[in-house]
């Protein structure tokens, strides 16, 4: 009597026992909650952080402004779609660069529109934090067109660093009162609107002395240091020959690839969240003018950082990570290890973290060689890491998923459908009964 079950039908059953062992043990065996290992050494009893949430699920919605203190949260805004860095400024209000939608003052754009800009936020407005000032113009897009960061100046005004027209602008009262449009260096492509395209995606500027700034240009993989007169005096990462990038001016992506939140430690050093090549580097001014990383770390706790998008050194010698991917925030010391630890919901992206009450300074305690270069934890695997960190950025992995799940994915995968390719071809071949 012939079998009821062919071949394809043992390889259907057996993809599909693969994956659903594969979630089962790996949702299992995943770490659960919030972790704090030791008190911080910087003199509090517990660390507070000032956190910018950009979405919660996606990249464009359900943002927030965060206090926490040590793991607890102690208060949230939340009326933005997306919130980004953020600021304790000295009367206590916390400044964030934000966008939001459904304004119907939009310019040259139909309306409704997004609008982006900053806000002052008064955290201790009754009976919730409340907004109390907004800046903002409005936006073709409410992708790649956000104010990302904002900074408050000495004497009142801030600056701001606006994708939406590749330049830094200062705002005083309300009116911009200087700007530094990226085209002064960077070629618009030919035929281009900037307003449409994400051309240079220049995501942070900082104040770092008496009319100078740093900046970072993130789609040119470079840093370029601006004085107001004069335009760009200095460039971190310099010009690469890469033919592949059709003659645009970029950076070389092995010293910094689409990078965020870059902090001025000082002539000579800076440190950076060096997003897409999933580290924090320390970089210092050989010589010859060029700049080199002199410390690397590639993850902390056992986990690989996943597009990490701020880092600060703070007086302690400790550096504060935003590890966006993994949705969590740690505070390592020299040599990589973990004094301090939040983890979010899983599906939470946080943006930027400031450790009250400094925030990110402007000169910090630097490095150099550690024992904690080229720190790689976790490992690396070729093809599954890059494909893993494909996916996590455009769906919402549950945390625990590694390489280990994804090749067990695929192989479950393969199994069902050779299964069903097994079951249409006997199906084809079988005789007629006619």
């Amino acid at each position: 009597m012939p079998s009821r079950y062919g071949t394809g039908d043992v390889l259907v059953v057996l993809g599909c026992l693969c994956f659903l062992s594969t979630v089962v043990v790996g949702a299992a065996l995943a770490p659960t909650g919030a972790t704090s290992a030791t008190t911080p050494d910087d003199g509090d009893d517990t660390p507070r952080t000032l956190v910018g949430v950009q979405g919660v699920g996606s990249y464009v919605a359900d943002g927030s402004v965060r206090l926490l203190d040590g793991d607890e949260e102690q208060w949230r805004e939340s009326s933005a779609s997306v919130y980004f860095d953020v600021t304790k400024l000295d009367n206590g209000s916390v400044l964030a660069g934000y966008m939001a939608d459904g304004y119907e003052d939009c310019g040259p754009y139909p309306a409704p529109c997004h609008r982006t800009g900053f806000r002052i936020i008064d955290p201790d407005a009754d009976p919730s934090p409340e907004v109390v000032y907004e800046w903002s113009f409005p936006v073709r897009n409410r992708v790649a067109s956000e104010v990302h960061d904002v900074e408050p100046l000495p004497g009142g005004g801030f600056v701001l660093a606006d994708m939406e027209h590749e330049r830094v602008l200062i705002v005083e009262n309300g009116e911009v009162t200087w700007e530094w449009n990226a085209d002064e260096r960077y070629e618009v492509p030919e035929g281009k609107d900037r307003t449409k395209i994400d051309w240079l995606h220049i995501n942070d500027v900082d104040r770092i002395g008496e009319g100078r700034f740093l900046v970072s240009v993130r789609n040119a993989n470079q840093l370029v240091i601006l004085e107001r007169g004069e335009g760009v005096v200095e460039v971190i990462n310099e010009d690469h020959d890469d033919a592949s990038d059709d003659d645009r001016i970029v950076g070389d992506p092995s010293v910094l690839y689409h990078q965020h939140n870059p902090q001025w430690l000082g002539d000579g050093a800076v440190l950076v969240a060096d997003s897409e090549n999933h580290r924090v580097v320390e970089l210092h001014r050989t010589d010859d003018g060029t700049w080199e990383p002199v410390w690397v770390l590639r993850g902390a706790a056992d986990q690989k950082f996943n597009w990490p998008r701020d880092a600060d050194r703070l007086p302690n010698g400790n550096t504060l990570i935003t590890d966006t991917r993994n949705a969590r925030l740690v505070e390592i010391n020299s040599t990589g290890t973990v004094v301090w630890e939040h983890q979010f919901d899983y599906r939470t992206l946080p943006y930027e973290a400031d450790r009250l009450p400094q925030g990110e300074l402007v000169g910090a305690p630097t490095y150099g060689n550690t024992a904690s270069d080229g720190v790689t934890a976790g490992g690396y695997v070729p093809v599954l890491t890059p494909l893993l960190r494909l996916v996590s950025a455009a769906i919402r992995l549950p945390l625990w998923v590694g390489e280990l799940h994804l090749f067990l994915t695929l192989v479950s995968i393969a199994l069902v459908g050779s299964g069903v390719v097994i079951r249409w071809r006997d199906g084809e071949s079988a005789p007629s009964n006619d």
